[in-house]
């Protein structure tokens, strides 16, 4: 409970945080063998539901888990959203928990995104991109480089996952600053691309209301991304979508369209339906999908080669009558460019009798070894899944 109070403090204060400037960046002291890593207060692991064979275990703690990103070294980079800062976890002796922590920076206002290419660590504030230089060599006291800063300032919406696409650009979106609204600078509602150094952004794709969360199929190289729906139609619509990009300046409807079949009742009158891209796979209403990643990993048995396995961090925005969904883990069968199968993978962070959720997925991402780690902000923590056989 303790952790619980001081994760929504910080929420609370984040709109009091500023972020750091300096090309220098503050660390804290890494902590070997760290108990705090893998406290178990206040997770409810025997609560989940996994498929037979599976199983999952605690990897290590930090404050307001969120994106994550590896390294080819092993080393696990987490982003922030509840607070101002960015971590390294690393596992010293190979047997899958973290053993030590690094505060890579403070200050930062919601450094959500964390990407890796080369040797340098990507860092997504709302409006600014930085960039940790060979960033290994000095965990430490890393220092970071502004690489670019004219990204909307917009809290709302404003808080980016980021990664590099199989054309060695850097994706970033620009979520819409509303429920729901036409703003007038293209900006929002987007989904960017850059060079690494931050020079030729361009908008690649249009009509996306908030994505946090997209990655490339493995054998057709599209770009697939999660996009929450609007808020205040109901509890049952509009569903939230799975998207698949074919090429630039594809337009996926919001605000007009949700679904790719349903009207705004604000601006749907303003365009039809036929205009824009409908989503590959319809998700829960409000579920939140948030993380998606495809496996090709070769532990899980083979009828999940290929899936899609997202992140749904769980609604907010529906009645108590009907009760909250999301707070799970799902996966997506793509076949030709479409679903075909949409089904729950992980449940059990909501407990559906209280309607109340002890865990909100946000990432996932696959290690070498073929297991999934599942980041979790609410708790502040990182789990592994595993497949060992029934």
């Amino acid at each position: 409970m303790t952790r619980l109070i001081i994760i929504l403090l910080s929420i609370a204060l984040l709109s009091c945080t500023k972020p750091q400037e300096s090309d220098s960046t503050t660390t804290e002291n890494s902590t070997t063998a760290d108990t705090a890593l893998l406290d178990m207060t206040d997770l409810q692991l025997d609560s989940l539901v996994l498929p037979d064979g599976f199983s999952i275990a605690l990897y290590g703690r930090v404050e307001n888990a969120r994106s994550m990103a590896i390294s080819p070294s092993g080393v696990l980079y987490v982003g922030n959203r509840g607070g101002d800062k960015v971590y390294a976890l690393k596992d010293n002796n190979g047997d899958f928990q973290a053993d030590e922590i690094f505060v890579l920076a403070t200050g930062m206002r919601m450094p959500n995104g964390v990407a890796f290419k080369d040797v340098d660590l990507y860092v997504a504030e709302v409006s600014k991109l930085w960039k940790f230089p060979a960033v290994e060599s000095n965990l430490s006291a890393p220092v970071k480089e502004l690489i670019y800063d004219d990204y909307p300032t917009d809290g709302h919406h404003g808080w980016k996952y980021i990664a590099f696409g199989p054309d060695g650009k850097l994706y970033v979106p620009v979520g819409a600053p509303c429920n729901i609204c036409e703003s007038k600078d293209e900006i929002y509602a987007s989904i960017t691309r850059m060079n690494a150094d931050g020079s030729d952004r361009e908008i690649y794709v249009s009509g996306v209301r908030n994505t946090v969360g997209f990655t490339w199929h493995p054998e057709t190289g599209d770009l697939y991304f999660t996009d929450n729906g609007r808020d205040m139609m109901g509890d049952e619509i509009p569903p939230c979508e799975l998207n698949r990009v074919t090429e630039k300046g594809q337009h996926f409807g919001y605000p007009y369209c949700h679904g790719g079949d349903i009207k705004d009742p604000e601006f749907g009158d303003k365009r039809s339906c036929d205009e824009f891209v409908a989503p590959a796979q319809k998700l829960g209403a409000h579920v939140a999908p948030l993380g998606i990643k495809f496996n090709t990993g070769s532990m899980f048995p083979s009828q999940y080669a290929n899936l899609a396995f997202i992140a749904e961090h769980g609604s907010w925005n529906r009645s108590s009558e009907a009760g909250h969904t999301g707070h799970k883990i799902t996966t997506v069968k793509v076949e030709d460019g479409q679903g075909v199968a949409y089904e729950d993978f992980i449940t059990g962070f909501l407990n559906k009798a209280t309607n109340t959720a002890w865990g909100r997925p946000v990432d996932v991402l696959f290690l070498k070894d073929g297991s999934m780690l599942i980041s979790d902000d609410l708790t502040g923590s990182i789990y592994r899944v595993t497949y060992t056989g029934s």
